[in-house]
This record gives C-alpha cells, structure tokens and sequence, in this order.
C-alpha cells in the first residue's frame, strides 16, 4: 500500500489511522521558532461522522486508506436495510439506514449514486450535487407573499424536508442541492 507524510497533507487526502480510514478536513503547518515543525489537523473518521483534532510531528508517515468509489443504483428500501445494485457488475448489495445516513432524505428509486466502499464494505453514499424532486406537502402561500423573501418547510417525496420560498406550492417540482441540503430552483 502506499504512503504519505505530513508534507503531503491537503484537504479530501484520505488516510488510515489506529485500524480506521479518516479524511482530512483542515490541516496547517507549523513550525515554532523553537523545536521541531508539527502539523496540526482536524480529521473525520468515515466509518463514525466523528471528528478528531490530532498534533503530528513533520515527517511522519502514514498508510493511504484503501477506498473506492463505485457508481451503484439505488432499488427500494426493506426495513432498514436499503439495497442498491452495482451498474457494472450487476451485483447487488446491501446498506444500513445508519450507513446512508442523511443521504436518505433525498434518495429516489432508480438514482444512481457513488457508495464508498472500505475494504470491500460499503460506509457511505454520496448523492449527485443536484435532484429534482416533487413537493408532497408545504403550508399554502398567501397572496403577496412573494416579496418578501421568507421562507417555510416543505416536505419531498423522498421523505426529507428542505426550506422553500414562500410562494411555493404543493405538487411543484424543485431543484435541490445535495450538498447543502437547500433549494435552488422550481423545474
């Protein structure tokens, strides 16, 4: 397996650390007017969500995670289990609610998405930037609303909600950014 060193630190490198895969969220260089340089860093544990703040000392070196991306199909869900088919090899596979985590607020039948696979196990699914999904159910808008510039909650057909104008209606499709969860446009 390859290996990097603090020198080739940058945010997105992704790295293995005490038996789990981490991301590199921030990193900075540091070097003191006395002792040695270090590199302090925040990392994110991709199996958990959870955070860690760690101090390394320069020229460390540290074995590359072994991930890969593959484009899947999302299926349907049955229970808790969401199930997702492989569009190269037609393979099926299986994920937890907890393992798709907030992506399932957003996530259609027949979307394709990437998952993150972590020595052959699936840990994370990333959905396209944008979707274009169908609103099930909002407050109705009030006439003269559309100057204001509010904004109200509005339910999708996947199930997740998003903040949408308030001139928004039912049964209106909108445009939503993956990313930061919010509304861009009506189609």
């Amino acid at each position: 397996m390859a290996s990097v060193g603090t020198t080739d630190f940058r945010g997105g490198l992704k790295i293995e650390l005490d038996g789990a895969p981490y991301e590199i969220i921030e990193y900075q260089h540091v070097k003191p007017g006395k002792g040695g340089a270090f590199v302090r860093t925040r990392m994110r544990n991709m199996v958990t969500g959870n955070n860690l703040d760690r101090t390394f000392r320069s020229g460390e070196k540290f074995e590359l995670a072994d991930m890969i991306d593959r484009e899947v199909q999302y299926l349907y869900q049955e229970g808790d289990a969401l199930h997702f088919m492989d569009t190269q090899s037609y393979e099926q596979l299986f994920l937890s609610s907890d393992q798709v985590g907030d992506a399932k607020d957003f996530l259609k039948e027949n979307m394709v998405v990437n998952v993150l696979f972590y020595h052959g196990k699936g840990i994370a699914v990333t959905l396209p930037n944008f979707v274009e999904l169908k609103i099930v159910e909002t407050i109705p808008g009030i006439r003269g609303d559309t100057a204001t510039g509010g904004t109200k909650p509005a339910k999708v057909e996947t199930g997740g909600t998003v903040k949408v104008p308030l001139y928004i209606e039912e049964g209106t499709v909108i445009k939503i950014d993956t990313r930061t969860r919010s509304y861009i446009e009506r189609v």
